[in-house]
């Protein structure tokens, strides 16, 4: 079966009041974000999808947009527009540009961005035979109030799109493939489209949810804006593991256990000041089972990252945040590696693009929990391959 998804529908059509005075001359999507109006990291995403053919919704102030975008050609794709009146609802939209839709596609709004997993998103698609895969945050941290129930396999057992249903846990972020029968689903009322479709799709057991930790950055309000144009601003961050990476590994089953018994790996130090001078974020994330073993305490974890510190400072280096993993292996915590919880936790943190980010590490447990939080680039460190020379690759 071809899984080629070739097409986006985006929904751009809505008056944005919540982002008045703004949008009293403005459409909400041409709002400007770390020098670029969102809808530019909306459709540069979309290109990066590997996909060409956009179809923008428009409802308020189109021409803004469409004079901004045109048809698409700057940007290496083909933008068609659908303009309707400023009252329709959703569902009306998306039905006026029924003549338009292949038979898959993905349906998107310009509220919010995540770099979601888009292969895993189409490939689930098809997997799971189902008529909408959406994209949801699992919203673990209260980010925002959940929408959705979710079973182990990703199927939806509950949308609400009022919020009220006891036990949600989980948020639909918008990115989702859709089969285009769902429109046989549809009525003619001027209402949302979610709220008349995915309710039914839940109830035939065909709505699947592919999960992710990496939070959603939005403009749909003021209240989220900041921490949206401190995600847009352009960072490079590398993820460093520390015993084995930095420092001498001790033998297995022996922790660092004083700072004295913390001796850095042969050109480390001055790795980390190439990081530093380039511009790299530095992000340690390390297990520390010892803790919970009783081998060591958190203060005498603080003294050994002080000395760690210190040592750096000498050369005018730093390691910019540290994370740790303080429990056992047993203790079936979300932080210990080969789990990507502190990737996650540093990303929520600091606002980073994990998707862009690189992990260093000399164990495949590192890698795993790399490739399990999606960075860019996982580098395996040894004795054949030091950080000084993952980092003088890197920085080529």
């Amino acid at each position: 079966m071809d899984r080629d998804i070739t097409q986006a529908v985006v929904f751009a059509g809505g008056l944005g009041k919540r982002l008045a005075p703004f949008t009293d001359y403005n459409p909400k999507p041409m709002y400007e974000i770390a020098g670029k109006p969102y809808i530019e990291y909306l459709i540069r995403q979309i290109r990066d999808f590997g996909i060409r053919d956009v179809i923008m919704l428009l409802g308020y102030l189109p021409e803004k947009i469409m004079d901004y975008l045109g048809d698409g050609s700057g940007f290496d794709l083909s933008i068609r527009y659908v303009v309707t009146p400023v009252e329709y609802d959703t569902q009306k939209r998306l039905l006026e540009a029924a003549p338009l839709l292949e038979k898959h596609f993905l349906m998107m709004y310009c509220d919010n961005y995540c770099p979601v997993d888009y292969d895993l998103l189409v490939n689930s698609f098809f997997d799971n035979d189902a008529l909408i895969q959406i994209s949801a945050y699992a919203n673990k941290d209260g980010y925002t109030r959940s929408n959705l129930k979710i079973r182990d396999d990703g199927c939806v057992i509950v949308y609400d799109k009022k919020r009220q249903t006891e036990g949600l846990a989980g948020v639909d972020i918008g990115y989702a493939i859709m089969d285009r029968d769902v429109l046989k689903l549809t009525n003619d009322e001027n209402a949302n489209f979610e709220a008349v479709v995915y309710p039914q799709v839940v109830d035939k057991g065909r709505m699947y949810a592919a999960v992710t930790e990496h939070r959603y950055y939005s403009i749909g309000s003021f209240e989220r804006i900041n921490l949206t144009e401190e995600f847009f601003r352009d960072k490079k961050v590398v993820f460093l593991d520390r015993d084995g990476t930095l420092n001498v590994r001790p033998p297995k089953a022996h922790y660092v256990e004083t700072p004295d018994e913390f001796i850095w790996i042969d050109g480390a130090r001055e790795a980390i000041r190439k990081l530093n001078e380039a511009g790299w974020i530095t992000v340690m994330v390390s297990n520390q089972p010892g803790i919970a073993r009783g081998r060591l305490t958190e203060r005498t974890l603080r003294a050994i990252h002080d000395k760690m510190q210190k040592d750096l400072a000498e050369i005018g280096a730093r390691i910019d945040h540290v994370y740790y993993c303080p429990h056992n292996w047993d203790e079936g915590c979300d932080c210990r590696k080969p789990k990507p919880g502190m990737l996650y936790q540093a990303q929520k943190d600091l606002s980073v693009n994990l998707r862009e980010s690189v992990l260093i590490g000399d164990d495949e447990r590192d890698i795993e929990a790399g490739e399990a939080a999606g960075c860019k680039k996982c580098i395996l460190v040894n004795e054949d391959n030091s950080l000084a020379d993952a980092v003088e690759e890197l920085l080529k």
